[in-house]
């Protein structure tokens, strides 16, 4: 599949993606990306989410390609076990970067908290996980069972923070290297 063929759906974490943030840059630079919108991007309630998560897939007329990072994953995940057949059909991958742990009692702010526990059953698409082994908000081995429990397949970036631009990551031209070859395994 070519990022043509599809909607590339941007799901966004807690307090959204800044303009140099690398999910960001690849919105402005891929014509098929599109970001969801939220109401309120400082004030996630979960149930808010996930509903505006589905509704941009219902508006979606190509097959979609997710791309979320942060809480984005948990908006994801949680919205998935609530696909339709529809859903279900029209959703072909999804590149999940650094989920946080949701479970953890220090999570900071706690109303993330309101996101887990997370899903422990499968996605109903191929999807891919990347995570950092020094993730301020997951551990490697939470992200590494995330990913199992989701069917995906885990991506161990090293130490990268949290894969964002306050980690030094602008463009992040490694990770689009490997979306790149997710979606080229895709059918269309």
């Amino acid at each position: 599949m070519k990022t043509s063929d599809a909607t590339i759906l941007m799901v966004p974490g807690y307090t959204n993606s800044p303009d140099d943030h690398w999910q960001s840059r690849w919105q402005r630079k891929l014509s098929t990306a599109e970001r969801i919108k939220q109401d309120d991007w400082h004030k996630p309630v979960v149930e808010e989410w996930v509903a505006s998560f589905l509704t941009s897939l219902r508006l979606t007329h190509k097959p979609v390609i997710i791309v979320a990072h942060s809480l984005g994953c948990q908006v994801v995940a949680q919205g998935a076990m609530q696909f339709d057949d529809l859903l279900k059909q029209k959703v072909r991958g999804a590149f999940l970067v650094a989920p946080p742990d949701v479970e953890n009692e220090n999570i900071k702010p706690k109303h993330l908290m309101t996101f887990g526990p997370y899903p422990r059953d499968p996605l109903p698409f191929p999807s891919i996980v990347v995570a950092s082994n020094n993730d301020p908000f997951c551990s490697v081995a939470i992200a590494d069972d995330m990913a199992a429990s989701w069917g995906s397949m885990f991506i161990d970036a090293g130490e990268q923070g949290h894969i964002n631009h306050k980690s030094g990551h602008g463009p992040w031209p490694e990770g689009l290297m490997v979306f790149s070859k997710f979606i080229s395994k895709i059918k269309v």
